[in-house]
């Protein structure tokens, strides 16, 4: 009995701003091998200056001058990236005491910060209250608690509301508001919360309204922001004080899968302009900015991996890798997908060469949960050969169980 021909499954697309040198895959200026060589190992994570910068001149190309751009550490923590941020953007977004940390580090400004999270420990919103955080406040709870460390340590806390809407954003991958939800305090509550911890001693930063994320339709995002306006209008109105600031979240995805297209920037640049310079008096004087990360890091990054076996299994060839979803858990199927599908993936130094063998890559780890590429039409590749998985700038390196079965964390550089 012979095995039957083995159908590919399509690769999602590779990010624009990639080509090549030497018949190899080329960042920042060299050949993947080139920068293994330099790391002096593999798995390694190379993220671009170049790729960085492209991205956020195309945002502020497409958006109104008015609306500023904030960092979400959360993305990508890894210092020199943070570092490299602090020169690109307007404030940083962080979730954490140890982001606060990586923070002060790249010697951000605390007055440029904001602390999002639904579980803030109290060690955590002293440190934040005393460096002078803007809290983004969950809960009536936690909005208490700040002015009781606050009132302890003699520092009033800088406090905004994170609102959970009713609405939410349509065909995100994680919706973030509407209905019950953990994060933010329902919009119907704010106000009264927001004037009991004004009237208090907090110092009054606005609002933080995010509706989701990961979304690829220009007209969801285009009418999530409308409807962010509208209500942060009616609750600066209903709350009474002004309202300093406003975060709108982001929202703007990235291609990963086949069939994937990315977000129309332009057409969500133009309506933000046109909705910017109608603005309600209520939000006249309200700084305005949005909140991105994955849209900012995500395509800047490449995770290169080695093959270290080739082997047939009933018909069906695996390459065999150094790395796996320790590191690229998303690219694995293993975070939030329901459906598993191919992350853009290529045989970094064969870069240039035909696709003429179908072929499953797989991790290191004793699981079967550990695919980087199911039925992959890629250049025939050996033990030696560097796999590059693209999109991994945001959500690869931390937000992977590194640990697990002991293999430990990948390289990370910034070319």
């Amino acid at each position: 009995m012979t095995d039957k021909p083995v159908k590919p499954k399509p690769l999602g697309p590779i990010p624009a701003g990639y080509g090549s040198l030497d018949g190899e895959l080329e960042i920042g200026g060299h050949p993947a091998s080139y920068w293994a060589a330099k790391a002096g190992k593999t798995p390694l994570f190379v993220y671009s200056r170049d790729l960085l910068d492209g991205r956020v001149a195309q945002l502020r190309a497409a958006l109104p001058d008015r609306v500023g751009l904030n960092y979400a550490v959360k993305a990508n923590p890894y210092l020199p990236v943070v570092q490299h941020m602090h020169g690109l953007v307007d404030g940083f977004d962080i979730a954490s005491a140890g982001e606060l940390a990586i923070t002060n580090k790249a010697g951000i400004d605390p007055a440029k910060i904001s602390f999002a999270g639904p579980g803030k420990r109290d060690d955590e919103l002293e440190a934040a209250i005393a460096a002078g955080v803007t809290l983004n406040c969950e809960s009536e709870g936690e909005g208490r608690r700040a002015l009781a460390i606050g009132e302890r340590i003699g520092k009033a806390p800088r406090i905004a509301m994170r609102v959970n809407p009713s609405f939410e954003l349509k065909g995100s991958g994680m919706k973030m508001g509407g209905g019950a939800k953990q994060f933010g305090v329902d919009a119907d509550k704010v106000p009264e919360l927001a004037r009991e911890l004004i009237e208090a001693g907090a110092e009054w930063r606005g609002l933080h309204i995010f509706t989701g994320s990961q979304a690829l339709s220009a007209e969801a995002i285009i009418e999530a922001q409308a409807n962010v306006l509208k209500l942060a209008a009616k609750l600066a109105n209903d709350i009474g004080h002004g309202l300093p600031k406003l975060n709108m979240g982001g929202g703007f995805g990235i291609p990963y899968f086949p069939g994937d297209e990315p977000l129309d920037l332009a057409a969500v640049g133009a309506a933000l302009s046109e909705r910017v310079a109608k603005l309600p008096d209520a939000l006249a004087d309200t700084d305005l900015c949005l909140e991105l990360g994955r849209y900012l890091a995500g395509e800047a990054g490449v995770y290169l991996t080695r093959i270290v076996d080739r082997k047939a299994s009933h018909g069906a060839t695996y390459l065999i890798t150094d790395g796996g979803l320790h590191h690229q858990l998303a690219a694995s199927g293993n975070f939030g997908t329901v459906v598993r599908r191919n992350y853009p993936l290529a045989i970094a130094n064969r870069y240039n060469e035909s696709a003429n063998d179908v072929v499953n890559v797989v991790g290191c780890l004793c699981t079967p949960l550990d695919r980087l590429a199911d039925k992959a039409e890629l250049p025939r590749a050996d033990v030696g050969d560097l796999v590059a998985v693209f999109c991994a700038g945001a959500y690869g390196a931390t937000a992977s169980p590194s640990d697990f079965l002991g293999h430990g964390p990948a390289a990370e550089i910034l070319v």
